[in-house]
C-alpha cells in the first residue's frame, strides 16, 4: 500500500497523518484492497453497513433504486474520496442503498468498528482519525444539502442550470468537466434523459452553453 500513501495523505480522513502512522495505521483498521470493474457491484442495498470506502483510482456511484427498479445517483466519488462512513458510523444494520463502480477502480475497504472505537494498543493515530471522520461527515451533509437545493427546482431546465453554475463555481472557470455521461446526469438530477437532452440543445442555440461529451462551458446566465 506504500504506492497509494501520497494519495492517502490527500484524503480528509487521514489529514495530519505522518506516512509512518499510516504503516502502523492500516493494518490496525482492518484495510481490504479490492479491485472492480466498470458496472460491477461493490455493496448492494441489504448488505451490511459495515465498511469504509476510499477511492484510489477510478470512480464510484452510490445508487438509490425503487420497488420498481428505477434508479437515481445519489452521489459519485473520486480519489480520494470516502464513501459508506455515514452508514457504517449511524450502526444501522443494513444499506438502504447500492454503490457500483463507474470506471475500473482500485478501492481500500476500512472496517468501520476499527475506526470508531480504539484498539487495545491505544493507538495516538486514533484520536486525531476519529476528529477527521466527524469534519468529513459533516462536510458530507453540506453536499447533500446542496443536492436537494437543485431537486427543488420545479422544472428540468432549473435543475440543469442550477447543477452546471455549481459545478461552474467549484472549478473556479466557466470551463469544466462533468463527472457523469448524459444518463448519469440525469439519474443524479431526477429527470428524463431525453427531456434533459431537449433541454440542453435549447441551452446551446440560445448561446447559454457549449458542450461536447461531459466538457461543458457556460457563457452567459439564463433568463
Amino acid at each position: 500500500m506504500e504506492q497509494y500513501f501520497a494519495l492517502l495523505r490527500q484524503c480528509p480522513l487521514f489529514q495530519g497523518i505522518s506516512p509512518q502512522e499510516l504503516s502502523q495505521m492500516l493494518p490496525c483498521l482492518g484495510t481490504r484492497h479490492m479491485q472492480v470493474k466498470k458496472h460491477q457491484m461493490i455493496f448492494r442495498a441489504g448488505d451490511p453497513a459495515r465498511w469504509v470506502g476510499l477511492v484510489l483510482s477510478g470512480a464510484v456511484h452510490v445508487i438509490q433504486e425503487d420497488y420498481y427498479g428505477n434508479r437515481s445517483i445519489v452521489s459519485t466519488f473520486q480519489p480520494p474520496q470516502l464513501f459508506g462512513e455515514a452508514f457504517a458510523c449511524a450502526g444501522v444494520a443494513s444499506l438502504p442503498v447500492s454503490v457500483e463502480a463507474a470506471q475500473d477502480s482500485t478501492l481500500l475497504l476500512l472496517d468501520c468498528q476499527r475506526v470508531i472505537r480504539t484498539c487495545s494498543d491505544a493507538c495516538a493515530f486514533h484520536q486525531r482519525l476519529l476528529s477527521n471522520l466527524l469534519h468529513v461527515v459533516a462536510a458530507k451533509n453540506l453536499l447533500l444539502t446542496q443536492k436537494l437545493s437543485f431537486l427543488s427546482k420545479r422544472t428540468t431546465k432549473e435543475k440543469l442550470m442550477a447543477y452546471l453554475m455549481e459545478e461552474a463555481r467549484r472549478a473556479g472557470s466557466p470551463t469544466f468537466r462533468l463527472p457523469y455521461d448524459r444518463q448519469g446526469l440525469a439519474d443524479y438530477l431526477g429527470v428524463d434523459r431525453s427531456a434533459m437532452s431537449a433541454e440542453l440543445s435549447k441551452l446551446r442555440r440560445a448561446g447559454v452553453l457549449d458542450c461536447k461529451g461531459r466538457d461543458v462551458t457556460l457563457h452567459k446566465s439564463i433568463s
